[in-house]
């Protein structure tokens, strides 16, 4: 597995010589591409204010995402490319732990979750191109290598996963409360049907 992470890094990452053209881009995409799975938050919650709390809820589970993301990484403590002179670093950042790439983490879980959304589907297949894009040029520029951007789409594959029982576990403890309640209900309303109006009451 080193040996092939290793060879992916050589065969993506911009090295010693990067591309003229290519290394700004790369860094303005690896510095900036989160912001386009906000800005498509933005929109949902804008264009469509029906999904307004799932957005939300969403955001939450993000910063989960990126909390427990760091915590793996402040664990394992991998050095990232830079760390080890096989590439120049070429944007700011620091010597900290290279696996999972948080990054990746939080961008797959939000699309993972806008994907779950029939009503933001759409934007979730945005947001994944998104992820995948800032992944690749976050290993370009030296700062990941490409397994710490397939970890952190597996944690948000984890993430979103347990985002989607437990979901499912609302909606079925609701359903579940709203029969009881019409089971109650039920009853009471059949024999007032059939109970008719008094005698006492006028035609």
């Amino acid at each position: 597995m080193r040996a092939v992470n290793l060879a992916l890094f050589q065969w993506i990452a911009a090295g010693y010589d990067p591309n003229p053209w290519l290394l700004p881009l790369a860094s303005a995409i690896a510095l900036g591409g989160a912001w386009v799975t906000v800005g498509l938050m933005g929109w949902a919650v804008w264009q469509r204010p029906s999904e307004r709390v799932y957005v939300i809820a969403a955001l939450v589970v993000s910063a989960a995402t990126a909390s427990i993301a760091h915590a793996i990484a402040g664990l394992l403590d991998l050095p990232r490319p830079f760390m080890l002179g096989l590439s120049p670093v070429y944007i700011a950042h620091g010597a900290r732990g290279s696996l999972p790439s948080a990054h990746a983490a939080v961008m797959f879980t939000v699309a993972l979750i806008f994907l779950l959304r029939p009503r933001l589907r759409v934007l979730g297949f945005a947001m994944v191109a998104a992820a995948a894009i800032t992944g690749w040029a976050r290993v370009y520029v030296g700062v990941h290598f490409p397994l710490d951007i397939a970890a952190g789409l597996l944690v948000a594959v984890a993430v979103g996963t347990a985002f989607s029982v437990v979901q499912w576990l609302g909606r079925r403890s609701i359903a579940r409360f709203i029969a009881r309640d019409d089971c109650r209900e039920g009853p009471l309303a059949s024999e007032v049907e059939t109970a008719g109006p008094s005698r006492g009451d006028s035609p």
